[in-house]
Protein backbone atom coordinates (compact mmCIF):
# COMPACT_ATOMS: atom_id res chain seq x y z
CA UNK A 1 0.00 0.00 0.00
CA UNK A 2 1.30 3.72 -1.20
CA UNK A 3 2.45 6.21 1.36
CA UNK A 4 -0.45 8.60 0.07
CA UNK A 5 -3.47 6.20 0.95
CA UNK A 6 -1.81 5.51 4.65
CA UNK A 7 -1.82 9.27 5.40
CA UNK A 8 -5.04 10.36 3.69
CA UNK A 9 -5.85 7.64 6.23
CA UNK A 10 -4.19 8.79 9.22
CA UNK A 11 -5.69 12.58 8.40
CA UNK A 12 -8.84 10.95 8.31
CA UNK A 13 -8.64 9.03 11.99
CA UNK A 14 -6.79 11.83 13.33
CA UNK A 15 -9.19 14.87 11.99
CA UNK A 16 -12.08 12.62 13.80
CA UNK A 17 -10.46 11.66 16.66
CA UNK A 18 -9.26 15.47 17.41
CA UNK A 19 -12.65 16.78 16.70
CA UNK A 20 -13.92 14.67 19.60
CA UNK A 21 -11.09 15.45 21.59
CA UNK A 22 -11.16 19.43 21.56
CA UNK A 23 -15.20 18.76 21.99
CA UNK A 24 -14.99 17.01 25.25
CA UNK A 25 -12.19 19.92 26.19
CA UNK A 26 -14.01 22.52 25.36
CA UNK A 27 -17.34 21.63 27.24
CA UNK A 28 -15.50 20.27 30.58
CA UNK A 29 -12.28 22.28 30.73
CA UNK A 30 -12.07 24.89 28.79
CA UNK A 31 -12.18 28.19 30.56
CA UNK A 32 -13.16 30.32 27.49
CA UNK A 33 -16.58 27.85 28.32
CA UNK A 34 -17.91 28.51 31.75
CA UNK A 35 -21.20 27.83 31.06
CA UNK A 36 -20.15 24.54 30.17
CA UNK A 37 -21.99 23.99 26.83
CA UNK A 38 -21.25 21.78 23.79
CA UNK A 39 -19.27 24.16 21.16
CA UNK A 40 -18.74 22.86 17.52
CA UNK A 41 -14.75 23.32 17.81
CA UNK A 42 -12.62 24.59 14.71
CA UNK A 43 -12.44 26.40 10.78
CA UNK A 44 -14.70 23.49 9.46
CA UNK A 45 -18.30 22.88 10.68
CA UNK A 46 -18.22 19.07 10.20
CA UNK A 47 -16.66 16.85 13.08
CA UNK A 48 -12.94 16.98 11.45
CA UNK A 49 -10.14 19.19 12.38
CA UNK A 50 -7.75 18.88 9.89
CA UNK A 51 -4.71 20.29 12.12
CA UNK A 52 -5.11 16.98 14.14
CA UNK A 53 -5.39 15.22 11.06
CA UNK A 54 -1.95 16.76 9.64
CA UNK A 55 -0.73 16.02 13.15
CA UNK A 56 -1.49 12.51 13.10
CA UNK A 57 0.27 12.13 9.82
CA UNK A 58 3.41 13.80 11.45
CA UNK A 59 3.68 11.84 14.15
CA UNK A 60 3.45 8.71 12.56
CA UNK A 61 6.29 9.21 10.23
CA UNK A 62 8.70 11.11 13.23
CA UNK A 63 7.58 7.76 15.42
CA UNK A 64 8.93 5.61 12.34
CA UNK A 65 12.32 7.74 12.48
CA UNK A 66 12.86 5.26 15.94
CA UNK A 67 14.55 2.79 13.81
CA UNK A 68 17.11 5.04 11.96
CA UNK A 69 18.96 5.64 15.22
CA UNK A 70 19.36 9.54 14.99
CA UNK A 71 20.86 9.30 18.38
CA UNK A 72 22.99 6.02 19.27
CA UNK A 73 21.44 6.15 22.98
CA UNK A 74 18.38 4.54 23.06
CA UNK A 75 16.58 7.00 26.24
CA UNK A 76 18.38 10.11 24.31
CA UNK A 77 16.82 8.96 21.04
CA UNK A 78 12.81 9.33 22.41
CA UNK A 79 13.56 12.21 23.93
CA UNK A 80 14.88 13.77 20.99
CA UNK A 81 11.61 12.04 19.09
CA UNK A 82 9.55 13.49 21.80
CA UNK A 83 11.07 16.79 21.28
CA UNK A 84 10.59 16.56 17.47
CA UNK A 85 7.03 15.86 17.80
CA UNK A 86 6.18 18.91 20.19
CA UNK A 87 8.49 21.74 17.92
CA UNK A 88 6.84 19.95 14.73
CA UNK A 89 3.01 19.94 15.90
CA UNK A 90 3.86 23.99 17.68
CA UNK A 91 4.98 24.94 14.16
CA UNK A 92 1.72 23.93 11.74
CA UNK A 93 -0.56 25.19 14.57
CA UNK A 94 1.67 28.67 14.17
CA UNK A 95 1.65 28.06 10.33
CA UNK A 96 -2.21 27.48 10.70
CA UNK A 97 -2.69 30.80 12.68
CA UNK A 98 -0.38 33.14 11.41
CA UNK A 99 -1.44 32.61 7.64
CA UNK A 100 -5.70 33.05 8.90
CA UNK A 101 -3.91 36.47 10.74
CA UNK A 102 -2.02 37.53 8.18
CA UNK A 103 -3.81 36.65 5.15
CA UNK A 104 -6.97 37.02 6.22
CA UNK A 105 -7.09 39.01 9.80
CA UNK A 106 -8.94 36.72 11.55
CA UNK A 107 -8.06 34.66 14.59
CA UNK A 108 -9.31 31.13 14.65
CA UNK A 109 -8.20 30.95 18.30
CA UNK A 110 -6.43 32.61 20.98
CA UNK A 111 -3.41 32.56 23.12
CA UNK A 112 -3.24 36.17 23.95
CA UNK A 113 -3.80 35.65 27.79
CA UNK A 114 -0.94 32.92 28.30
CA UNK A 115 1.90 33.37 29.48
CA UNK A 116 5.04 33.23 26.69
CA UNK A 117 2.67 33.48 23.89
CA UNK A 118 4.25 34.45 20.26
CA UNK A 119 1.34 36.89 18.52
CA UNK A 120 -1.26 34.84 20.00
CA UNK A 121 -1.34 31.74 17.81
CA UNK A 122 1.44 29.67 19.99
CA UNK A 123 1.82 29.64 23.51
CA UNK A 124 4.63 27.51 25.82
CA UNK A 125 2.20 25.84 27.65
CA UNK A 126 0.22 23.87 24.50
CA UNK A 127 3.31 23.45 22.78
CA UNK A 128 3.82 21.15 26.11
CA UNK A 129 0.50 19.68 25.92
CA UNK A 130 1.54 18.89 21.98
CA UNK A 131 5.13 17.35 23.70
CA UNK A 132 2.71 15.01 26.10
CA UNK A 133 0.24 13.93 23.57
CA UNK A 134 3.20 13.16 21.16
CA UNK A 135 4.53 10.92 24.14
CA UNK A 136 1.21 9.51 24.49
CA UNK A 137 1.10 8.77 20.98
CA UNK A 138 4.59 7.15 20.82
CA UNK A 139 3.26 4.89 24.04
CA UNK A 140 -0.12 4.11 23.73
CA UNK A 141 -1.67 4.77 20.22
CA UNK A 142 1.17 4.19 17.62
CA UNK A 143 1.11 0.16 17.95
CA UNK A 144 -2.61 0.84 16.92
CA UNK A 145 -1.97 2.79 14.43
CA UNK A 146 0.45 0.45 12.99
CA UNK A 147 -2.20 -2.25 13.13
CA UNK A 148 -4.85 -0.48 11.93
CA UNK A 149 -3.08 -0.03 8.82
CA UNK A 150 -2.43 -3.31 8.41
CA UNK A 151 -5.98 -3.77 8.93
CA UNK A 152 -6.43 -1.21 5.92
CA UNK A 153 -4.47 -2.99 4.09
CA UNK A 154 -6.19 -6.14 3.87
CA UNK A 155 -9.82 -4.08 3.43
CA UNK A 156 -8.83 -1.80 0.61
CA UNK A 157 -12.58 -1.42 0.50
CA UNK A 158 -12.49 1.06 3.20
CA UNK A 159 -10.62 3.20 0.86
CA UNK A 160 -14.21 4.39 -0.37
CA UNK A 161 -15.28 5.18 3.17
CA UNK A 162 -12.06 7.28 2.81
CA UNK A 163 -12.07 9.10 -0.43
CA UNK A 164 -16.30 10.13 0.71
CA UNK A 165 -14.46 11.55 3.62
CA UNK A 166 -12.65 13.92 1.45
CA UNK A 167 -15.26 14.79 -0.57
CA UNK A 168 -17.39 16.05 2.16
CA UNK A 169 -14.07 17.86 3.69
CA UNK A 170 -13.39 19.71 0.34
CA UNK A 171 -16.93 20.71 0.07
CA UNK A 172 -16.50 22.01 3.98
CA UNK A 173 -13.57 23.89 3.32
CA UNK A 174 -14.74 25.58 0.37
CA UNK A 175 -18.04 26.78 2.13
CA UNK A 176 -15.70 27.78 5.94
CA UNK A 177 -12.98 29.97 3.10
CA UNK A 178 -15.98 31.72 1.87
CA UNK A 179 -17.47 33.05 5.63
CA UNK A 180 -13.21 33.48 6.27
CA UNK A 181 -13.56 35.26 2.97
CA UNK A 182 -16.41 37.77 4.53
CA UNK A 183 -14.87 38.23 7.85
CA UNK A 184 -12.04 39.57 6.01
CA UNK A 185 -13.33 41.94 4.09
CA UNK A 186 -15.47 43.18 7.05
CA UNK A 187 -11.25 42.98 8.56
CA UNK A 188 -10.29 45.09 5.90
CA UNK A 189 -13.14 47.74 6.30
CA UNK A 190 -12.79 48.30 9.37
CA UNK A 191 -9.28 47.49 10.41
CA UNK A 192 -9.91 44.63 12.84
CA UNK A 193 -8.98 41.51 13.75
CA UNK A 194 -12.06 39.40 14.07
CA UNK A 195 -12.39 36.53 16.40
CA UNK A 196 -13.40 33.59 14.65
CA UNK A 197 -14.94 31.70 17.89
CA UNK A 198 -16.22 35.03 19.03
CA UNK A 199 -18.52 35.69 15.92
CA UNK A 200 -19.66 31.59 16.42
CA UNK A 201 -20.62 32.55 19.99
CA UNK A 202 -22.19 35.77 19.39
CA UNK A 203 -24.56 34.27 16.85
CA UNK A 204 -24.95 31.34 19.48
CA UNK A 205 -26.40 33.99 22.00
CA UNK A 206 -28.38 35.65 19.51
CA UNK A 207 -30.02 32.44 18.34
CA UNK A 208 -30.53 31.50 21.93
CA UNK A 209 -32.02 34.70 23.03
CA UNK A 210 -34.17 35.08 19.90
CA UNK A 211 -35.57 31.36 20.96
CA UNK A 212 -34.19 30.33 17.36
CA UNK A 213 -32.82 26.95 16.88
CA UNK A 214 -28.97 26.86 16.86
CA UNK A 215 -27.60 24.29 14.52
CA UNK A 216 -24.65 22.29 16.40
CA UNK A 217 -22.90 22.04 12.42
CA UNK A 218 -23.65 24.94 11.30
CA UNK A 219 -22.59 27.77 13.57
CA UNK A 220 -22.84 30.97 11.33
CA UNK A 221 -26.89 30.21 10.30
CA UNK A 222 -28.26 33.14 11.96
CA UNK A 223 -31.83 34.87 10.64
CA UNK A 224 -29.65 38.33 10.98
CA UNK A 225 -26.86 38.88 8.51
CA UNK A 226 -23.37 38.69 9.43
CA UNK A 227 -22.51 42.20 9.38
CA UNK A 228 -25.09 42.76 12.58
CA UNK A 229 -23.50 40.24 14.32
CA UNK A 230 -20.12 41.70 13.72
CA UNK A 231 -21.30 45.26 14.40
CA UNK A 232 -22.73 43.80 18.17
CA UNK A 233 -18.63 42.35 18.64
CA UNK A 234 -16.87 45.19 17.35
CA UNK A 235 -15.44 46.85 20.32
CA UNK A 236 -14.07 43.46 21.35
CA UNK A 237 -11.86 43.07 18.45
CA UNK A 238 -8.02 43.46 18.35
CA UNK A 239 -7.14 47.17 16.14
CA UNK A 240 -5.31 45.92 13.53
CA UNK A 241 -1.78 47.48 12.92
CA UNK A 242 -0.74 49.81 9.72
CA UNK A 243 1.65 48.30 7.99
CA UNK A 244 4.93 50.24 6.50
CA UNK A 245 3.53 50.53 3.07
CA UNK A 246 0.29 52.17 4.34
CA UNK A 247 1.94 54.63 6.50
CA UNK A 248 3.68 55.49 3.45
Amino acid sequence: MNLFLKLAFLFFIGSVSGWVLELFFRRFFSSANPERKWINPGFCTGPYLPLYGSGLCILYLIALLEDRHIIQDPLWNKVFLFVWMAVCMTAIEYIAGIVSLKYSNVRLWDYTNQWGNIQGVICPKFSAIWAAIGAAYYFLIHPYILEAIEWLTCNLAFSFVIGLFFGFFTVDVVQSAQIIARLKNYAEENRVIVRYEAVKAEIRRHNEAAKQKYHFFRPFHTQLPLAEHLKELKVSFEQRKKSRSEII
